[in-house]
Formats: structure tokens, sequence, C-alpha cells
């Protein structure tokens, strides 16, 4: 698994954990010290973000240096130094923390689909609801710029957040403003506080040592974030979503967002997630925009397109008791940085 990991995974991606992935894969007393962690636990991507917390911390100076030097054979041998002396550390961050490998850039997809579900409901406020939301990153979309390919922009050009994506067919993004969103509420089975210095710092140790323009976004946005912290949420999406809606205020128009969220349900919780949001819509409108794979979403139309197909399908469900059908307004590749809009404007 590490070997492969290694010379296929990461190869492109991270050249450096590549080396590391290999390295450990080929010492037996490394392999030894990654079976202390729970089986679910001794994936490469979650052994990798321990030892590089570990660095960023400070508590493995030889690490870091490698790692900031990105030299991948004195990495290779610092990563399996600092496994051996420092297992019982490893396991422990390895088993009480979740590997968040790509929080950022969503805003791409996202804004021009809120805007959407705004404008259909004529609402002049939003109140957002992140599922599945780790960080609340998701919830700062109307604070970032976008750039287009086709060279439209949204949102603001001044923010310190600039994302950008590609446009793949004829028809370009709605240029609507997004209302003003005045709640941001994240729902999370284990959310993220980016304001808490040790769990910001899982968040970078997630990412590669050497993707520094990845490492700046995800700094960025996390700073972005702390300026006006989300309401954070604990629990199932089931059973919180009541909540996190009756916590919009009722002049706003509650937009519940999952992105590449509901992978992780089982088909019967999907189900009962889409319950939950009709339920909140009687007594006022509630929308919910999805971006993900084909088939995952619940109502969602796919289009046609085939299941695992590498694209996702950004929807749009409206509940008011109207019975609005559910419509794929998008399709999207690599999260987001390349985007195909459908929907008539």
């Amino acid at each position: 698994m590490y070997r492969h990991f290694g010379e296929v995974d990461a190869a492109e991606r991270s050249p450096l954990y590549g080396r590391v992935a290999v390295a450990l894969s080929e010492s037996d007393e490394a392999l030894r010290a990654i079976e202390a962690a729970p089986a679910r636990k001794r994936h490469p991507t979650v052994i990798l973000a321990a030892l590089h917390d570990l660095a960023l911390a400070g508590r493995a100076p030889g690490l870091a240096s490698a790692y900031a030097a990105t030299d991948g054979d004195a990495a290779a041998d610092a990563a399996v130094d600092t496994l051996l002396r420092m297992t019982d550390s490893v396991v422990a961050l390895a088993v009480r923390r979740k590997t968040r490998p790509d929080e950022t850039g969503r805003s791409t997809v996202l804004y021009p689909a809120i805007a959407e579900a705004a404008r259909r409901f004529g609402a002049n406020a939003v109140g957002l609801i992140d599922v599945g939301c780790s960080a609340g990153l998701n919830l700062n979309v109307d604070r970032v710029g976008i750039t287009y390919s086709n060279g439209q922009s949204l949102g603001d050009p001044s923010s310190p957040v600039q994302l950008s994506a590609s446009i793949v067919g004829d028809r370009p993004v709605p240029a609507r403003v997004m209302p003003e969103v005045v709640t941001r509420i994240g729902v999370d089975l284990d959310p993220v506080d980016v304001t808490d210095a040790d769990e910001a710092r899982w968040l970078r140790a997630c990412l590669g040592p050497d993707q520094p323009e990845r490492i700046a976004r995800l700094d960025a946005e996390m700073a972005l974030a702390a300026t006006a912290p989300p309401l954070l949420l604990q629990g199932d999406a089931v059973e919180v979503m009541p909540d996190a809606v009756a916590r919009v205020p009722a002049d706003a128009l509650p937009v519940v967002t999952t992105t590449w969220a509901l992978s992780r349900f089982r088909g019967e919780s999907r189900l009962r997630f889409l319950d939950r949001l009709d339920e909140a819509a009687a007594g006022r409108p509630v929308a919910w925009v999805s971006v993900e794979g084909v088939g995952v979403a619940p109502t969602i139309p796919t289009l046609g397109d085939r299941h695992a197909s590498g694209h996702s399908l950004i929807g749009l469900a409206v509940f008011d008791r109207s019975a609005r059908p559910a419509e794929a307004i998008g399709r999207c590749w690599s999260r987001g940085r390349v985007l195909a809009w459908l929907a008539d404007s």
C-alpha cells in the first residue's frame, strides 16, 4: 500500500511524499511501527499527516528541516527516524485526527449556484448551512474573489482569497451577485475550529510539504474564516438539520450546501437527510445546493451520465411545498477547478 501510494498516488501531486512513502515501505521497522495504529488508521495519508504535524509543531526538527528544503532523500531518512523514535505520538495523532486533504476552492461552483437559488426565491438575504463543513471554509463563499477562464469574475476582487476555474461549454455562469449572508452555520461530526492553533496546524499537516500554493491558499482561507468564525454544530446532519435551519433568521432563505459530503452517508441516511429538509420547509422555503458525484445526491437528475465517471453534478433543489423538481444546473471536474454551467440564466 505504501509503495503504491508513493509510486502512483503521490507521484505527481507530492513527489516529496512519494519518496517518503516508498522509504517507509522499504523499512520493516517502520512498517511494524505503523502496525501499532488501528487498521483503519494505517493509510499513508494518515501517517504522513501525523508526521507532518509533528514537524510543524517543532517536535521533529530534523524532519521539518528536510521538508523545508524539499530534500526527498533527507526527508525519507528523517521520516523513518521520526516514526521509530515517536511511534506513540504518531499513533496518537492518527487515532485522534481525521485527514482533510482538500478543504479549499469550492466557492467556484458554490457561488453561482447559491446566487441562482436566491434568485428563484427572490431572496434578499441568505443563511448558509454547510454540511460536512469541517473547518467551515465554504461558508465564506461570498467573501472570496473568483475568476473564470472566459473572463467572468464573481465575488470580492479585493479579497485575500482569490480562486480560479476553467469554463467549458458555451454557457457562461450567471453574473448575479450573491445576496447578503446573515448566518453562517457549519454541521459536521467533527468540526474544525480554525481559531484553534492545533486544529489549524492539523489542516496544514494534511497537505504535502512540497505543495506551497495549496498551503498558501489554505492559510489565506483559514485567516479569512477566523475574522468571522461560523457557528459550528457538532453532530449527525440528519439530526442537527432542524436546529440549524431554525437558527436562520425568518427573513433570510436557508441555503443548505453539501460538497462531496453525501458519499459518506449510507443510502438510507441520504434519503432521511432529504426528509429533514422537506420537514424544515413546512414553515418556510429551504434551498439545497449539492456538488456530489453522479448518482450520489438523491433526486438530482444524472442527465444520463455514468456513475464514477470522474465528474460531479451541481444540483439545486427547492423545498417549499410547490413540488418543483430538483435540477442538475452544472457539471464540474477536479473539485471545482473546471465547470460547465447548464441551467438557463
